[in-house]
This record gives structure tokens, sequence and C-alpha cells, in this order.
């Protein structure tokens, strides 16, 4: 495969330039990753034909999450009375559902727990009288950041799943550089920002991450380009 077929998605640019340097970054598309897949196969397939010295390579995590499993089909998810009358206060955005359906937040009852989702929500509902908003997920922290459900722009299957963040994140950036050499990170980004869940090694910082990705060039829906190799150019 010669490297002038990884193109920018629409609308998105190939290169940024950041404090950290200029960038390219080079959007992978593979197949629809489903429940069982193999990252390391997925890597070999459609990622290391691209790789040159000193590339790093960016993945989304809800793939880490599918491959582990971790989304669920909402006909299969059951909410109880808290997660059906805590996501009515939950803001709801365009660039994903978050936490703001009953199926995510029943997903979040159950991995992150109810004490903690319950101490969440007070703390909100107490400070957003102030004015002070994002109380929530400060609380819930990153697995709740990066919960999310099913939205019109999703690829299919997905548009109709939920889904908890990825199992051990630094674990499986690590394993994905020891296959292939290369740095690894596992982000969650979105049009609004991009958060590392987890790196390789600390040549990857959250602060350079959120530059990089800034402006979301791996795309949210129809682009199916989950993984980004980005190599610096200056």
């Amino acid at each position: 495969m010669e490297e002038k077929s990884l193109m920018p998605n629409e609308g998105k640019n190939l290169d940024i330039t950041t404090e950290y340097g200029t960038f390219s970054r080079f959007p992978v598309k593979t197949h629809v990753i489903m429940a069982g897949d193999n990252l390391n196969e997925v890597m070999d397939k459609y990622v290391k034909p691209h790789l040159k010295d000193g590339d790093m390579i960016f993945i989304s995590e809800k793939i880490v999450a599918i491959s582990q499993g971790r989304a669920f089909r909402i006909d299969d998810i059951k909410p109880g009375r808290m997660a059906k009358f805590l996501s009515r206060f939950v803001q709801k955005t365009s660039y994903g559902i978050g936490l703001g359906s009953p199926w995510t937040m029943q997903l979040a009852i159950d991995d992150i727990g109810r004490p903690k989702i319950l101490f969440a929500a007070l703390c909100s509902a107490l400070t957003k009288p102030f004015g002070i908003r994002g109380v929530f997920y400060n609380i819930v922290g990153t697995k709740g950041r990066a919960i999310d459900g099913p939205c019109d722009y999703t690829l299919p299957p997905y548009n109709r799943y939920a889904k908890l963040a990825p199992e051990d994140p630094d674990k499986v950036a690590r394993s994905l550089k020891e296959h292939t050499g290369h740095s690894v990170a596992v982000v969650d980004a979105n049009d609004i920002a991009c958060n590392m869940l987890g790196r390789s090694d600390e040549s990857i910082d959250a602060e350079m991450c959120a530059a990089i990705f800034s402006d979301n060039p791996l795309g949210q829906s129809s682009q199916q380009t989950p993984i980004g190799i980005v190599r610096k150019i200056s």
C-alpha cells in the first residue's frame, strides 16, 4: 500500500502546527471493529505498511472497548429508576450523548458504582446554580467521560449500542507498542476535545495529544478511520 492512500478526511487538514511542532495526522481506515477482534492483527493489516521511524499511533478508545466486548446493545441494557432519573439532568451535546441516556447512565452505575454516581450528581446539583459546570464528569473521571451511547451519526451497528471505557488502556497501549515498535496513545477524541486514556510510554503526554488532535482529524461517523498515524515534520 502506498502512503498517498492515507488521505485526510473530508473537511479536515492533514497537518497541524502546535507548540510541540508541526505534525501530519494520517487517518487509517479499517473494517468495522467487532467484539473479539485482535488489535495486533488490525495493526498488521492496516497500520504497519505505512509506518516510518519515529511515527506515533493514536487509536480510538472506542474500538479498544469494542474489541474487549465492552459495547452492549441498548436492547440488552435494562435501566433502573436511578439511571432514568439522573440521565434527565445530563447536558446533551452535538458531539456525543455521554451519560445523557438511561442506557449509558446504567452502564456508569454498574461500572463506577452507585455511591460515586450519587455523590457526583449531588455535587453537580449543588454547584450548578452558581454557574459551575462539569462537576459531575470531574468526579466520575475518565471512566465516566468515555462512556457513550447511540447517536444518529454513529456507524452501524453501533448506532444501537452503548459502550464503556476500555479496560486498562495503558496496558493496551504498551502491548501495541511492543507489537509495532511505535509509541501508542489510546484517545477519546471529538470536535470539542481530545482526552488521552492510555499511553505506551512517556514520549506522549496528555497536552501534546490534545494539541495534535484538537480538530478531531479522525472524524466521528462514516469515515471509519479509528486509527491515526502521527508523524512530526518540523
